[in-house]
């Protein structure tokens, strides 16, 4: 029997309805697609022009020598042929005294720009970032000077 007009209109409801079922399938699968990282410059004091990205962040680990800290990992490269990663530790203890010095706790955002400020210290002063800025510190005093910077009160 032909299609009534009212059956070709639900007909793409349908379709897209199991579009959205295999989109959801695969949004919950293990099947996900790539993260895309936007990859930033920064050219250092040294000479060396820094490709970077965000990978992101976790608590330190429980044996890490910065003690209770946030774990800041970016993946660097001043060749663009090797790369490595950067950890910066923001102690709980820094977050905490700066609270109670301004009144208030930093946001998520403030504490990633004092982070990212303390990437860019390295960059500008850490010869071969490599072999020696692979693990930074973010401490109560670093964390001041770098939020004085940013203007963040």
């Amino acid at each position: 029997r032909p299609p009534t007009a009212n059956q070709d209109q639900e007909q793409p409801a349908a379709i897209n309805d199991q579009r959205l079922a295999t989109n959801e399938q695969q949004a919950t699968s293990s099947h996900r697609p790539m993260t895309i990282r936007r990859m930033k410059t920064y050219t250092g004091g040294q000479g060396y022009v820094y490709q970077y990205y965000f990978v992101g962040q976790r608590p330190a680990l429980a044996d890490s020598s910065e003690g209770p800290a946030t774990e800041y990992i970016f993946d660097v490269t001043s060749d663009r042929k090797t790369t490595f990663a950067v950890s910066i530790f923001v102690p709980e203890e820094g977050p905490r005294h700066w609270a109670s010095v301004h009144g208030r706790r930093l946001t998520g955002a403030e504490e990633y720009g004092a982070v990212k400020m303390r990437l860019f210290q390295a960059f500008d002063e850490v010869e071969n970032m490599m072999a020696g800025g692979r693990r930074l510190l973010v401490d109560a005093d670093t964390l001041e000077q770098v939020l004085a910077i940013l203007r963040v009160e």
